[in-house]
């Protein structure tokens, strides 16, 4: 009887900690940042956690060249990043992959300069104080339109600071000019000119976007919640599409997205219209993760050589791209 008790209590013992390895398995900790995106209202609404049964740990990074070190480090395991850091992070070979356009940025970044700077033009900002985060799009998107206008990034003094700093230092007066994205746009825009945006570069044949990536390792070991989150993705940018015209400061779609993202609400309806969100289908389609992508990671990857931020370049930028989860989805 003793030795049968005994065994009960081993047997229940060890049920109990295999049921609670399974659920510390079923974990994943997201790095988001700042965009007006439809995702922040998934996210306020818990219904990634509800259909998955997963525990989600959502950290806010500053810019994307911190999430990839972040998922270099093993301290995340997906995140939004740029579509520079993510080529930074294709050309250093690192194990992850693009899985979803969160955004085309369109006209979601633009380059403002201070209206009482002197600055009527781009080849005006010579010897002046620019500000923007280093190896972001908005970066990349920098560099190439000071060489369109004739400077090299030498020209300006660039200074490399996340958008709570320029945001800082904007109301300060410190810097001239900034290439941005909103919440930080839309204060800079208060009392400043836009010269660019990002949809000027892109009709350049310099496109850029916002994405999700994830480590190869969760990827493969949680392909089911991966199909899930996709999937949730797609309805939270179609209820946009669809209803965001109507969308008003007071709405609770407004609110999640401006308490996730720090913004304003009567900033934010301006704010997400700024951005082209691509629908299942397009996520597909060879302009985003059925080749597009992978040309913009492989074009962007060379502009950064150029500029001394990426050492090499990878053999194929392909092989950083999936669009087996949407598919799946897309079933």
């Amino acid at each position: 009887m003793r030795q049968t008790l005994t065994l009960a209590a081993a047997l229940g013992a060890f049920v109990s900690w295999t049921a609670l390895a399974v659920a510390a398995d079923k974990e994943v900790t997201f790095a988001y940042q700042d965009m007006m995106t439809p995702i922040r209202v998934m996210m306020e609404s818990g219904a990634l956690e509800k259909e998955t049964g997963y525990t989600v740990k959502w950290v806010k990074f500053g810019g994307g060249g911190d999430v990839i070190r972040a998922m270099a480090s093993g301290d995340i395991d997906m995140g939004e990043a740029g579509s520079s850091p993510v080529a930074t992070a294709a050309s250093q070979g690192l194990p992850l992959k693009l899985f979803w356009i969160l955004d085309d940025i369109a006209n979601a970044e633009q380059l403002v300069v201070r209206n009482d700077a002197g600055i009527k033009t781009i080849a005006d900002l010579k010897g002046k104080t620019v500000a923007v985060p280093f190896v972001s799009t908005a970066h990349y998107q920098l560099i190439y339109a000071l060489q369109d206008a004739g400077l090299s990034p030498n020209d300006v003094k660039m200074l490399n600071m996340r958008p709570p700093e320029i945001a800082a230092a904007w109301e300060r007066g410190d810097v001239d000019a900034t290439f941005i994205w909103a919440p930080v746009l839309t204060v800079a825009k208060k009392n400043g000119t836009v010269l660019v945006s990002a949809g000027d570069i892109s009709a350049k044949g310099k496109p850029t976007f916002d994405g999700l990536v994830v480590t190869d390792e969760f990827a493969a070991d949680n392909k089911d919640f991966m199909v899930k989150f996709v999937s949730l993705l797609a309805k939270a940018d179609e209820a946009y599409r669809k209803d965001g015209a109507g969308w008003a400061e007071a709405s609770p779609e407004v609110q999640a997205v401006a308490k996730w993202t720090g913004a304003t609400p009567a900033d934010v309806p301006a704010g997400m219209a700024a951005y082209v969100f691509p629908t299942l289908a397009e996520q597909v389609s060879p302009k985003w993760l059925g080749g597009g992508a992978a040309a913009a990671l492989k074009s962007t990857s060379e502009f950064l050589m150029e500029q001394g931020r990426v050492t090499e370049l990878a053999p194929d930028y392909a092989a950083f791209v999936t669009k087996e989860f949407a598919e799946a989805a897309a079933k």
